[in-house]
């Protein structure tokens, strides 16, 4: 479609059907009708050879209207099943929230296959086999801590996605020895989601290192921009410069940590993300999230949020003993669950609030 012209953006609700959203996507994808989309949006048109538009806070909290052409959605799609070996007919399961792009790839790629996925989203009884499945970390941690309805679900799977956040190594080598298949994914809504497999990438996807250590990528999966802010959406000779350090190895990507995740605490660099693994090793049956809180004394302050039983002294001594004394959280806080940014990244802005108006 002309890139000069403009389209209407028809919201959807997140709460539709699924056959009437495929119905939606189709209608988007090949041009006809207005642009689907979904989360917070403000604008009301968009560049003609746009199909959908995503609202996203992302890490940094503020809104982005991050739009994507057919071409992008569907290159992401063809080449995620062409990775996933999925042939015509494949079955792909829906977990996640049609408020992210995570979702609407599992639709498009069933599309792709001629079939539509399984709304699991409220599903009562046991789960239905499927081929693929596409879940973040909270959920891999729930069926392997209790909730076996999935756990079944995820072992008959040819291939689960796991991603939207980091996966710890602990948690998923406890998967893949309860029996699921499990790739890990990354990316991010920009690059339509999943980009990433197991450290490689898929079909029309690059990815390199910067000079400052950050992950960049380009390919023909790059969202078009932000309606609500096009200047913010710069590409560098194509790539996409994330906020995530790596390294490569064997020709394989290897995130490190965000380049935001470490704090400052009296004078000494903590690591977030290290904290985080470092606890997840030793008690895998426990969801921990690490965050700071400003402080007058240390600057930023680091404190835990725990879901689970653990003695709270327990955890420090380990923490002082395995990564070093500045390590010891000042505060530990027990949660009935981590609040979430998005599908799958702990909202540390809340938690820090959080403590602060206790």
């Amino acid at each position: 479609m002309d890139t000069k012209s403009q389209r209407e953006i028809r919201r959807f609700s997140p709460s539709c059907a699924i056959p009437d959203l495929a119905g939606e996507i189709t209608q988007a994808l090949v041009g006809k009708g207005p642009a689907l989309g979904i989360g917070e949006i403000h604008s009301l048109t968009c560049p003609g050879n746009i199909a959908l538009v995503i609202g996203t806070s992302g890490t940094t909290g503020m809104s982005k209207e991050v739009s994507f052409t057919a071409a992008a959605l569907l290159a992401s799609a063809r080449a995620s099943n062409k990775f996933l070996n999925a042939l015509p007919g494949s079955q792909w399961s829906l977990f996640l929230p049609l408020t992210h792009i995570a979702a609407i790839n599992v639709v498009i790629r069933s599309m792709e296959l001629g079939t539509l996925p399984v709304d699991l989203r409220d599903y009562d009884g046991e789960y239905p086999k499927v081929d693929f499945t596409s879940i973040v970390p909270t959920q891999l941690f729930r069926a392997l801590n209790g909730d076996d309805r999935l756990l079944r679900h995820l072992q008959n799977a040819q291939k689960t996605l796991v991603g939207g956040a980091a996966l710890n190594a602990s948690l998923g080598q406890q998967a893949r020895d309860a029996g699921i298949k499990i790739v890990e994914t990354y990316g991010m809504t920009e690059t339509s989601g999943g980009c990433i497999y197991n450290g490689q990438a898929i079909e029309g996807v690059e990815f390199s290192i910067n000079p400052s250590g950050l992950v960049q990528i380009r390919g023909a999966v790059m969202a078009q921009s932000y309606l609500n802010a096009p200047e913010l959406f710069q590409l560098q000779d194509g790539w996409f410069i994330t906020n995530d350090v790596g390294e490569i190895v064997d020709g394989k990507l290897n995130i490190l940590g965000r380049a935001d995740d470490v704090i400052i605490s009296g004078g000494e660099n903590i690591s977030l993300t290290a904290i985080e693994a470092t606890l997840s090793i030793r008690y895998p049956d426990i969801e921990f999230a690490a965050f700071a809180v400003t402080d007058n004394q240390w600057g930023q302050a680091l404190h835990l949020a725990v879901v689970g039983e653990v003695s709270e002294s327990e955890i420090s001594h380990f923490l002082e003993a395995a990564l070093g004394a500045a390590s010891k959280p000042k505060g530990i806080h027990h949660l009935d669950s981590l609040p979430l940014l998005g599908i799958g990244k702990v909202d540390r802005i809340t938690l820090a609030k959080m403590v602060k108006h206790e």
